[in-house]
C-alpha cells in the first residue's frame, strides 16, 4: 500500500476569494444540462432534485470542468448512499475514472464497520474525511468541494473535513490502481446507489476563467492559467492589479512590507517580546535601504531582504524584477528559499547553473532545481514572473514561458520536514542593487 501524508484542516471555514460568477447546474425544473441515468432523478417541490431509490444511477454534467468549486445542499434518508463525481467520464466507474466524494448516512448501523476512507466526504478509497459534522438524517446539509490542480478540499456545513494533494498518490489505500486521481478535467455528477437523496441549490464556479489578465500569451494545459508577458494589463498604470489580485506594493510607500527577522524556525523560538524588539530593528533597517522611486521598489545593495507583512498559504503571485550585471536575487516562498533570480551571463555563476536561467527552486536537492527553459530578458530590462504555490508544489512562468511546473519545494531550513504550510514572501538580496514593481498576490482557498 502506498504511504502518503495527508493534510487535513480541522479548524475554520474555507472562504473562496475568486471573483468568477457562479453558474447553476440545476434549473429546478428539468434535467437539462445533465446526461446519463436521467430517468432516475426527478425535479420536485420547486427546485429540489431527487435521486429516487427505485432508479438512481449516475448522472453527469454535459460539460467538462478542470479547476472549479461546486456547492450544493443535500438531505439524506436513513441508510442513504450516493456520491459526487468530479473530473469523471460519462461512461465507466466515476470512483476510479475520475473521483468520488462520498455522500453517505454515516450514522446508519449498516455502515458501522466501513473503512475510514468510505465515510461521508472522503475521496473514496484515497483520502479519509473527518467525521462528526453531518446533520441528522432528514435535515439539509451544505457542502462545498474545491478542485485546484491536484488539491482537493471538501467543506461540510462550514468545516473543512477533507483536504489532500493527489499528485504523490498512485493507488487507493487498499492497493487498487486509480488513474482517475490525476485526470486534469472531466464531468461533475451524482452517483446514486439505490437510495432516496435530495439535492438543491447546485452551482459551480470555474476558477481562473474570469480572473485571467487580458494579455494572455500561454495557456497552462492542465490548470487553466493564463499568464501575461510584460505588462499585466496593457494600457493601465504600473502597480494596478489584475482582477482578483491585490497590489502588495502600492507604488508609493512601504506599506504592507516589513524587515527580515532571522528565519522561520528561529522566529518560532522567540518570545513575543523578543520578536517585537527584533522586528522593530529590522523595520528600521528596511526603511534605510529600501526606497520607493518612480513607482518602483529600489534596494541600495545593503541591509536585508524585504518581507510581506502577512503570511500566505496557497497563493498566486505576479512580480516584475530588474537586476544589474552580476545581479543575484530570488523570491522566498513561505519564508523559504527560493525561486532563483540572477544574471544568466555571469560566467562566475555558470558552475551553479546561472546560464540555465532564472525561475527554478535553486535550493532543492531532491526535486528539480533547474528551469525548463531560459526565459530571462537581458540584464537591465524588466522581467515578469508568475508564481503559483499550492501545498508544497510550485509552478513558475517567466516572461510568459513555463520554466517550472508543479515541483515540490523542499524545506531548506529543515530538510527532515515538509515546507511550512504558511509564511511570509520575501524579495531576497545578495548584496547588490535591485528593482521590483507590479507585485500582485491572490490567496487561494484551502
Amino acid at each position: 500500500m502506498t504511504k502518503r501524508i495527508l493534510s487535513i484542516a480541522m479548524i475554520g471555514t474555507a472562504t473562496s476569494v475568486f471573483a468568477g460568477d457562479w453558474q447553476p447546474l440545476f434549473d429546478g425544473k428539468t434535467l437539462n444540462g445533465w446526461e446519463g441515468a436521467t430517468n432516475g432523478y426527478h425535479a420536485i417541490d420547486g427546485g429540489v432534485l431527487q435521486c429516487v431509490k427505485a432508479g438512481g444511477g449516475k448522472i453527469v454534467t454535459s460539460k467538462d470542468y478542470a479547476d472549479f468549486e461546486v456547492e450544493f445542499d443535500f438531505k439524506l434518508t436513513p441508510g442513504a448512499n450516493n456520491g459526487l463525481g468530479i473530473r469523471c467520464k460519462l461512461a465507466g466507474d466515476a470512483a476510479y475514472d475520475g473521483m468520488e466524494i462520498q455522500i453517505l448516512d454515516d450514522d446508519s448501523p449498516q455502515y458501522a464497520k466501513l473503512h475510514e476512507y468510505q465515510y461521508h466526504g472522503s475521496i473514496y478509497g484515497v483520502v479519509p474525511a473527518k467525521r462528526g459534522h453531518q446533520k441528522p438524517v432528514g435535515e439539509w446539509n451544505h457542502e462545498r468541494v474545491l478542485a485546484v490542480g491536484d488539491h482537493i478540499v471538501v467543506e461540510l456545513n462550514g468545516t473543512i473535513i477533507t483536504e489532500g494533494h493527489l499528485d504523490p498518490i498512485k493507488e487507493t489505500m487498499d492497493g487498487k490502481k486509480h488513474p482517475g486521481l490525476h485526470a486534469p478535467s472531466g464531468r461533475i455528477g451524482f452517483l446514486g446507489h439505490g437510495a432516496d437523496v435530495f439535492f438543491k441549490d447546485i452551482r459551480v464556479r470555474e476558477l481562473g476563467k474570469d480572473e485571467k489578465p487580458t494579455a494572455c500569451v500561454e495557456q497552462d494545459r492542465n490548470r487553466n492559467l493564463c499568464v501575461a508577458a510584460g505588462e499585466h494589463l496593457p494600457g493601465t498604470p504600473d502597480n494596478t492589479p489584475p482582477a482578483g489580485f491585490t497590489a502588495q506594493f502600492n507604488g508609493k510607500d512601504l506599506a504592507n512590507w516589513k524587515g527580515l527577522v532571522a528565519n522561520p524556525i528561529q522566529r518560532a523560538k522567540m518570545t513575543k517580546e523578543q520578536l517585537k524588539t527584533a522586528q522593530e530593528k529590522a523595520d528600521e533597517s528596511m526603511r534605510a535601504h529600501w526606497k520607493v522611486e518612480n513607482g518602483e521598489l529600489v534596494f541600495d545593495g545593503k541591509g536585508q531582504s524585504l518581507c510581506t507583512a502577512k503570511d500566505y498559504g496557497d497563493f498566486e503571485m505576479y512580480v516584475d524584477w530588474k537586476i544589474p550585471a552580476h545581479g543575484d536575487s530570488g523570491i522566498y516562498l513561505r519564508g523559504s528559499p527560493q525561486v532563483q533570480i540572477w544574471d544568466t551571463e555571469n560566467a562566475r555563476e555558470s558552475k551553479n547553473g546561472a546560464d540555465k536561467g532564472s525561475g527554478a527552486l535553486w535550493n532543492n536537492q531532491k526535486s528539480g532545481n533547474r528551469p525548463l527553459v531560459k526565459a530571462d530578458n537581458p540584464v537591465g530590462q524588466w522581467n515578469t514572473m508568475f508564481i503559483r504555490m499550492v501545498g508544497d508544489k510550485v509552478t513558475v512562468y517567466l516572461n510568459g514561458k513555463l520554466v517550472l511546473e508543479n515541483i515540490v519545494m523542499e524545506n531548506y531550513w529543515d530538510r527532515s520536514q515538509p515546507i511550512f504550510p504558511t509564511g511570509q514572501i520575501e524579495l531576497q538580496n545578495h548584496g547588490g542593487p535591485l528593482w521590483f514593481k507590479n507585485v500582485y498576490l491572490r490567496e487561494l482557498p484551502r
